[in-house]
């Protein structure tokens, strides 16, 4: 049984899409990830750098693909228990985060999240079925 409601900051550039900044780079194979994710009751929130147009640009990307988002850069729920401003969430999945299974496209320097490993992760640490 997949745990439910959780709270999963993902990052965008390298993780849900390939690296194209400021551009909005391809699909990473996330969409169907997070969409299972998201129907087992799983809250995304979405944790990047990109401010302004560029961050619009990125919360539409979620929008156009029908994945809701929790929010954006921040957690509504932890302002009842702290002010400090890092992102409260169950998991974090960032491709410049220690551990985080990334590929590499034609032998480039900047990695890209490996969905299918991920997705392998989230199985066995119970977020999916």
């Amino acid at each position: 049984m997949a745990i439910h409601d959780a709270i999963i900051a993902v990052d965008f550039d390298g993780t849900v899409v390939t690296h194209a900044y400021p551009y909005v780079g391809e699909d990473a194979g996330a969409v169907p990830v997070l969409r299972e994710l998201v129907d087992n009751g799983c809250k995304l929130i979405l944790y990047t750098m990109r401010s302004d147009k560029l961050l619009e640009a990125a919360v539409a990307w979620f929008r156009d693909r029908q994945l809701p988002l929790y929010a954006v850069n921040s957690n509504p729920e932890q302002a009842h228990w702290t002010a400090s401003p890092k992102v409260h969430a169950d998991l974090y999945i960032d491709d410049a985060a220690l551990g985080c299974p990334v590929r590499f496209i034609d032998g480039i320097r900047h990695p890209v999240a490996d969905w299918g490993r991920i997705r392998e992760l989230l199985v066995r640490e119970g977020y999916l079925d």
